[in-house]
């Protein structure tokens, strides 16, 4: 075969692939988009007090932002999804290249399998939490109400230095006038004492806390109020979840698929001496067991994914990061808690919105493998 055809077919194999990767999860992230809103909600209005169920939260996201609302922040995660996956397989894949080098079966063990799915995972979290952070917080505005400017006198009240780091946002003048108002006895050379202490960021709601997510929730006001580094916000949750998810996924389904090849060489003659004369699953049972395996890690890793919503959720500003570094903070909770991100005060809020979380992955990993064989099957001729 001549060497220019052979590297045409090639390449035409290469972009089948790619365009049944993206198709199959974007196709997967929107059947499973609602699920995943109403899980957030419920994970992120919950506290110990106040259990927040999926019908008030349904109810809450219909009233304020409508059907609709059930897909916002929609794209950013079909971004993250597709780099994330891809990256997930991608590592996996070149992990167990090397596990099978030099076998006459290509046989990974699960054992093998757990640990290459660990690594992916890693390396996903690392590529999807930006785009998780712009998601997470367009689904919790979608859910919430947002405060907007009565007037243009108060828009000119704005202290400067608050218009530049938050552009739009107008703090609450009731309450700022009252917290300025507390300082009014102090006796000072400043010549604008209270002018001065209103332009710092933590008096940006007239309280001393930091604004809603619900008005930084653009990837300006993030860099502009939170730095950069706000888009890795919950990195170690977010790696233990994801790690924890890659090798449950993958020694779950490899443990699977070799269960299925068993199952059907009984009464096979002569008796296969591999797996490849076995001959390759029907597309159905292997959705199936994604599916499946895609629903168990997800009850696994679910606690963590909790941990990592609920820290996307709360705006700190930059000078505030930049404090904690210099007092040298120790994060709160017991060793294990500080290890892997989770705050001691959602101990008793982990577990929330489990059901949701497996039967969207359940129902992600099927659409993703059976729309993928399904795509490739029209796309690349027998």
């Amino acid at each position: 075969m001549d060497s220019s055809i052979f590297h045409a077919l090639q390449e035409r194999l290469f972009a089948s692939h790619a365009v049944a990767s993206v198709g199959s999860v974007a196709l997967a992230t929107a059947v499973s988009y609602p699920l995943d809103t109403i899980k957030l909600l419920i994970q992120v209005g919950s506290s110990s007090s106040k259990q927040l169920t999926a019908t008030q939260a349904l109810h809450r996201l219909q009233t304020l932002s409508g059907y609709s609302g059930l897909y916002s922040g929609f794209g950013w995660l079909t971004f993250g999804r597709i780099f994330g996956v891809g990256t997930r397989f991608g590592v996996y894949e070149i992990l167990t290249a090397f596990y099978k080098d030099g076998r006459e079966d290509n046989y990974v063990y699960v054992s093998e399998a757990l640990m290459a799915g660990m690594a992916a995972g890693a390396a996903e979290s690392l590529i999807s939490s930006p785009f998780e952070l712009m998601k997470v917080r367009a689904q919790v505005s979608s859910a919430s109400r947002v405060q907007s400017s009565s007037s243009v006198a108060e828009n000119r009240t704005v202290a400067l230095f608050t218009g530049r780091l938050l552009h739009g946002h107008t703090p609450d003048l009731k309450a700022l006038n009252h917290s300025a108002g507390l300082l009014s006895i102090l006796t000072t050379k400043h010549p604008n004492l209270i002018g001065a202490l209103q332009e710092y960021p933590w008096m940006m709601t007239g309280s001393g806390r930091p604004p809603s997510v619900c008005n930084v929730r653009r990837p300006s006001d993030i860099v502009s109020l939170e730095g950069w580094g706000a888009f890795w916000r919950g990195l170690r949750p977010g790696v233990v979840r994801d790690s924890v998810f890659g090798g449950i996924f993958f020694s779950s389904w490899q443990f699977l698929h070799q269960a299925m090849l068993d199952w059907k060489a009984v009464g096979m003659h002569p008796e296969p001496r591999s797996d490849e004369e076995i001959g390759p699953l029907s597309p159905l049972a292997v959705s199936l067991a994604a599916g499946f395996s895609g629903t168990v890690a997800a009850a696994a890793s679910h606690g963590f994914d909790t941990a990592k919503c609920r820290s996307q959720c709360i705006v700190v500003p930059k000078y505030i990061s930049m404090e904690r570094k210099m007092l040298k903070w120790n994060r709160p909770g017991k060793r294990f808690e500080r290890y892997t991100g989770i705050h001691p005060s959602d101990r008793n809020l982990l577990l929330r919105g489990i059901w949701f979380r497996m039967a969207r992955s359940g129902l992600a990993s099927f659409v993703i493998v059976g729309s993928y064989f399904l795509a490739l099957d029209h796309l690349i001729p027998s």
